[in-house]
């Protein structure tokens, strides 16, 4: 179910990934009369005669949406959007819809999770009933794809892949089989029509998208909704694009009424900080080609547990642990008796090794109850050895 290999018989672990408990029995359809001697073959084309559709590109009508897509979408592309369930993903695709839609682009929404009843419900919330968005109602791939043959959209919104199936598949929707035949099928459609296809996917409890791994080798662009449900901010960050740069984040803020594009992130970010509190450090970060300050906080207690708490929020736990080991080996800090808690404010995460520097000040930081400079900042990667590479 992760990583789309195939093995003779069932197996406790895949042998492709090394996953537990994830091969589920499929059985393949029998193979049409005639196999491959009944499809004609393509003529080939000469390079030169190509013409470029890197200029056939539409703007959202949000900027933030642009930024991660490459400056928006491109014709005849296949987006994947993923994200944990709740996140706002269909809040922001339906904007983008109704956006486009009212610039004169004939969208075709597919609802495979929510009725009708519900996305209108959502589009009055975002003051966008009268949009001229069209929806379909189906699970069916292959009423999608008669009916965007049939249409022509100049978008086409797939809410959600892991909710398509394909009759002529064994596999129940969202399995492995269903979500590659799926794809398939619309990237077809997509790419010999010229229409520009989002799919919603869902993310599993590691964070990567449902389904197989070979999902977003098939797609254009993927990009992943990150943020806490629990914080109003959220972050587009593109993990692959076809047509731009893949380093490139979009950062919105949930309101009442949607998705607002947020243009100062790192205003935004601070705007509640506490300067003068322990265990705070900024940390300047590079996103694609946009400079980010993020809050990095960490809160050390003493513990009353046999084994004392290590917990982070937005930063990799197994970062947090060298860094505690650093700190204690060359600068001579104890956490042995101390439950230790680290986090980047606002839902924020952080992957990059700069963030060792930060963390570990703000960890030394609350240990003493020495509190920084509110205008200090810092980054930088922790060696082993003590050392602080830029």
């Amino acid at each position: 179910q992760q990583c789309g290999a195939t093995a003779p018989k069932w197996q406790g672990r895949c042998p492709g990934c090394g996953e537990s408990l994830t091969l589920v029995e499929e059985l393949e359809a029998p193979a049409a009369a005639g196999g491959s001697h009944a499809v004609p073959a393509s003529a080939p084309v000469a390079l030169s005669d190509i013409r470029a559709t890197e200029g056939d590109r539409v703007s959202t009508g949000i900027a933030e949406f642009d930024r991660p897509l490459g400056g928006g979408l491109v014709r005849g592309s296949i987006v994947l959007l993923g994200g944990e369930p709740g996140i706002g993903k269909s809040t922001l695709l339906l904007q983008a819809a109704v956006s486009l839609a009212r610039s004169g682009t004939d969208v075709l929404y597919v609802c495979g999770e929510e009725s009708p009843a519900q996305v209108r419900m959502r589009a009055e919330r975002l003051g966008a009933a009268d949009a001229p968005v069209r929806l379909l109602p189906e699970v069916d791939v292959r009423a999608v794809e008669a009916t965007a043959e049939a249409e022509r959209p100049g978008l086409l919104v797939v809410d959600s892949i892991q909710t398509a199936y394909d009759p002529d598949l064994t596999g129940a929707p969202g399995s492995v089989g269903q979500v590659r035949a799926c794809t398939t099928r619309l990237m077809r459609v997509a790419k010999d029509l010229g229409i520009t296809t989002v799919l919603v996917g869902h993310v599993t409890k590691e964070g990567a998208i449902a389904g197989p791994r070979v999902l977003e080798h098939m797609v254009d662009t993927v990009l992943y909704f990150e943020g806490d449900r629990d914080h109003a901010f959220r972050i587009v960050r593109a993990v692959k694009n076809r047509f731009g740069s893949s380093s490139e984040i979009g950062v919105f803020e949930m309101r009442e009424a949607g998705l607002a594009p947020v243009e100062q992130p790192s205003a935004a970010l601070l705007a509640e900080r506490a300067g003068s509190a322990p265990g705070s450090v900024i940390m300047p970060l590079v996103e694609g080609a946009r400079p980010l300050l993020v809050e990095v906080q960490a809160l050390v207690s003493p513990s009353f547990l046999p084994q004392p708490r290590r917990l982070a929020t937005g930063i990799d736990t197994g970062r947090l642990l060298q860094v505690l080991a650093v700190l204690e080996r060359r600068a001579g800090l104890s956490f042995g008796s101390q439950d230790v808690y680290a986090t980047v404010a606002g839902g924020v995460r952080v992957g990059e090794p700069a963030v060792d520097l930060p963390l570990a000040l703000a960890l030394a930081s609350s240990l003493k109850d020495a509190p920084l400079p509110p205008d200090f900042a810092a980054f930088g990667e922790l060696g082993l050895t003590g050392e602080v590479r830029p």
